[in-house]
């Protein structure tokens, strides 16, 4: 993946010299910002909390995008990630730590509305707001746009390695093929977990009725036996270095590992998969609400929001983006399928707190069931 950004960013400058002032230098200034920043809040600090690999940072002559907000605001940006929905809330929930910027997927991001946890957004001062497209906006999690600005958005399949598994694979179940045991990793965390389950299964993934949960669990439990491991991003090294067959994971995600081994490819399985969104939110105890707002209209540059699309090979809901055919994932089949091709989706919303709670017991139950 560094190589295909390195390459495609290469040609970003050759073909639009004053996007990046500062191609192959620092790969830290936007020379003609589309919107207009301040200095008021120099010398603040942001306190930013990401997924891991999620934004393009300078490295192999990648845009950096958060030491360019600092050279055009003089706010420092204190960057730190996480790798889970799960993770991201317990860390805000504990009180520990005071963040002023995360990027919840949607289901979350019902659920913080929900307990007040996120801070309404001064749309007046996102002015790059109208690049967003409007299939973005309106959405189950923030109906009214009052909460979020779309990042990232994506949908999960079966990476799957050529020279370890027979044929071409359609479905969810070869993750419980015993043919293939101790080469299957699986989620380490419950939704998407008990998602492929229930996939597999033909349930509702945001059922409310308790016996769905359980047969989901059932079969989980069934799987434990093949399984290699559970992992998140150490799902990169795995597939990668050709040391597991088979693993669930974001598309994006599977571009960046075919990149660094091409005998990897990938399917969304028959019976349907999870599509997400990923957005940019405020929470409610930020300390720099304002600084947090220049930040998010910063990510909606169309040369920012391209360095970050090429980097995470995500989808990318910026029309700014999406409609540039030097964009190197223009037009891609798995990141953009057709609407002939598109797979059966469905978004996880966020699950009523008895259930939620029954369904973590039940996952605790699959994990000592190992």
């Amino acid at each position: 993946m560094k190589k295909i950004v390195s390459l495609a960013l290469a040609l970003l400058c050759a073909l639009t010299p004053l996007a990046f002032s500062s191609c192959g230098s620092s790969n830290a200034t936007l020379a003609e910002p589309r919107a207009e920043y301040t200095r008021e809040f120099e010398g603040q600090t942001l306190n930013v909390f990401n997924w891991g690999v999620y934004i393009s940072d300078g490295s192999e002559g990648s845009f950096d995008v958060n030491k360019a907000f600092e050279n055009l605001t003089g706010i420092k940006v204190n960057y730190t990630t996480y790798e889970s929905n799960e993770a991201m809330y317990a860390k805000m929930k504990s009180g520990a730590v005071s963040y002023d910027v995360v990027f919840p997927s949607d289901y979350m991001i019902e659920r913080m509305i929900k307990e007040d946890m996120l801070a309404k957004l001064d749309m007046t001062k996102l002015t790059n707001y109208d690049l967003i497209d409007p299939k973005y906006k309106d959405l189950f999690f923030d109906p009214n746009n009052e909460y979020s600005v779309p990042y990232s958005y994506g949908m999960v399949g079966l990476i799957y390695n050529t020279t370890m598994v027979e044929g071409t694979p359609d479905s969810w179940e070869i993750m419980w093929d015993e043919k293939y045991a101790d080469n299957i990793l699986t989620f380490n965390n419950p939704r998407d977990a008990f998602g492929i389950a229930q996939f597999l299964l033909g349930l509702d993934v945001n059922s409310t009725d308790k016996s769905t949960w359980d047969a989901a669990a059932d079969k989980l439990k069934e799987q434990n036996k093949v399984l290699q491991a559970r992992v998140m991003d150490e799902v990169f090294n795995k597939m990668e270095g050709g040391n597991a067959a088979i693993a669930p994971y974001y598309a994006g995600d599977f571009l960046t590992m075919q990149e660094n081994n091409e005998d990897l490819a990938f399917v969304y399985p028959k019976e349907g998969t999870n599509i997400f969104i990923d957005s940019i939110c405020v929470p409610k105890n930020a300390q720099n609400y304002d600084a947090a707002m220049l930040y998010l209209n910063f990510l909606m540059e169309p040369e920012v929001a391209l360095a970050n699309a090429e980097y995470i090979y995500y989808g990318c809901p910026n029309t700014a983006v999406v409609n540039n055919p030097e964009y190197s994932l223009y037009g891609d089949e798995i990141v953009y399928p057709s609407e002939e091709d598109m797979p059966i989706v469905e978004y996880f919303h966020d699950i009523d707190p008895e259930i939620r709670s029954y369904y973590e017991k039940l996952w605790d139950s699959v994990l000592l069931a190992d």
